[in-house]
Formats: C-alpha cells, structure tokens, sequence
C-alpha cells in the first residue's frame, strides 16, 4: 500500500501541475465519500475538503470551554493530481491516541509531516498531526478513515441544529476591523486570509484551503468578549514582527512551528490566543497581517 501511495510522488506533482487544478469526477468523488463517511466541500483550485470535529471531546483552555470548530477540527483535503491525488491534513488527537494513529498511518503510507501543539494550559492535552499522501484518493481515504478508528472522532456526519444559537459577537465590525470577511461554523467566526505569493512543493501550487491561508476563529465568552485562536501563515522575516504584533495587543503566541516538508517558500506557522473585547483582539490580527505578505 505505502508504495501504491507514495510512488508517483515526485513525478506527479511535477509533470501535473495543471491537470490538478480540475475537480474530481464524480465517480471517484463519490468513492472518497463514501470510504470516509460523509461528504466533502468543494474548494477552489479542485480541492474536496473533509471536516472532523472532534465533538466527543469536553477540553477547556484558559478557562474556556473550547467549542469543536474552534480548536478542535481534524480535516482532510483532497486535490486532484492527474490521475491521483494529493492529500494533505491535521488531525486533532488526544495524547493517549497518537501512537496508535501513527501506526496505522505508516502501515498505510500516509506520511506525518508534524506533530505538536497548538494550545497551551488546556485539559485533557491535545495534539495536532499533519500529514500529507499522494496517490489512489479512494485508498488513501480509507487509510485516514481506519486511523481514525483508533479515536472517539465521529465518524457519521454531523446533523446540523434545527435552529442555531444566537451568536452574540458583532460580525460585520469584527471583518470591518480586520478587512476581510468570514463566515459562521458551528458557532464560530471563522476568517481566511491567503497570502500573496504561490506556494508550491515540487513545482506545484498548494492551494490556501490545503492549509496554507492564515486562520483566524472567534468564539464569544460574553459581553462583547471573544476568545480567538488560529494561526498566522509566515515566511521566516515576517515571524518576529508578527509576535511583536500580537504582543502588543495582548494576544498570546502559543507555538511557531513548520507544518509540511519541503514547500517553498519556506513557511512558519504561528498559532495565538487571546480573550478579550472582540473589536481589540480583531483590530490587534490586523495589525499583525500588517506585517505579512497576505492579502
């Protein structure tokens, strides 16, 4: 399987750039749904992404109960490479259920590409593995599918709530502060802000939505507060000025660390918290974007 998976690697990215901007056909779309159970979301430049939250998991951080789309999200993404695919992803585990994941990943051919925090102080402890494959997409679905097995990750979609919930945070002031708009997940505000330049490994372009756009999530805690997190998408000179940024408007750095091998340019990724007024903490990441190449 490893070889089925992982052989075409650098011939496919390079002679394929252009063929793997298409979208999936359907049939070979319905495969990948099926094995992992549950349907994917189109994204630009041919990319079916997958969603996991992890809603079996009750973690706290800084006194906040974390809602699963603000932390907590373990999620593929799958892009068509010629007759392939490319895979890349991060998946949200406790630290009981690492070495079994990576096991079976490795047994698979889905290589970890990372492993680390993105948090700091929470409970239980929670790790965050990246991973990347190329290959059958149908085969390479029903690898994460068993590695997931080895967690409480919910396999059966999730049915969306009859009526949402008030959200208590002034949205249209939150993306007028930052410059952007994003969108309502779960009862989260959810920004992404691609960078300028092209990331490419192995000459070919990685697209913002396989995790290479900065991530910025809102979660109200009360009166016009909100607790944020997400992480900015850096080069090596933009790292220091970014934290000094965040620094500065009381935002937390918790992790600077690389998630892919091998991408160009070389990209560091620099994840934060905060708890606050909503309108400070959003003018304070536009102050940080600032300091970066991103749109």
């Amino acid at each position: 399987m490893r070889n089925a998976i992982l052989c075409l690697f650098a011939l496919g990215l390079t002679a394929t750039a252009a063929s793997g901007q298409a979208p999936f056909p359907t049939s070979v779309r319905t495969a990948v749904e099926t094995a992992l159970g549950r349907s994917g979301t189109p994204n630009p430049g041919g990319v079916l992404k997958f969603g996991f939250p992890r809603g079996d998991l009750r973690v706290v951080a800084n006194g906040v109960a974390l809602n699963p789309a603000f932390a907590l999200g373990s999620w593929a993404a799958f892009q068509r490479v010629g007759d392939h695919a490319m895979v890349m992803g991060d998946l949200v585990l406790l630290e009981t259920e690492v070495e079994s994941v990576m096991a079976s990943l490795q047994r698979d051919g889905i290589e970890q590409t990372a492993l680390h925090n993105h948090l700091l102080g929470e409970s239980p402890r929670v790790m965050y593995m990246h991973i990347r494959a190329i290959g059958n997409p149908t085969r390479i679905a029903a690898a994460l599918r068993r590695a997931l097995e080895f967690t409480a990750t919910p396999i059966a979609a999730p049915t969306a709530a009859a009526s949402p919930s008030p959200f208590s945070l002034d949205t249209a002031a939150i993306a007028s502060a930052i410059g952007i708009h994003g969108k309502m997940n779960g009862g989260v505000y959810q920004l992404s802000v691609p960078r300028r330049e092209k990331i490419l490994m192995e000459k070919h372009e990685i697209p913002a939505s396989m995790g290479v756009a900065t991530a910025i999530n809102f979660q109200p805690t009360g009166m016009g507060k909100a607790a944020i997190t997400g992480d900015f998408v850096l080069i090596g000179p933009e790292v220091n000025p970014v934290l000094s940024a965040l620094a500065e408007s009381g935002i937390r750095v918790t992790a600077i660390h690389s998630h892919m091998i091998d991408e160009q340019p070389r990209l560091f990724f620099m994840h934060f918290w905060g708890n606050d007024d909503a309108l400070k903490l959003a003018r304070g990441l536009r102050a940080a974007l600032d300091r970066t190449g991103s749109k």
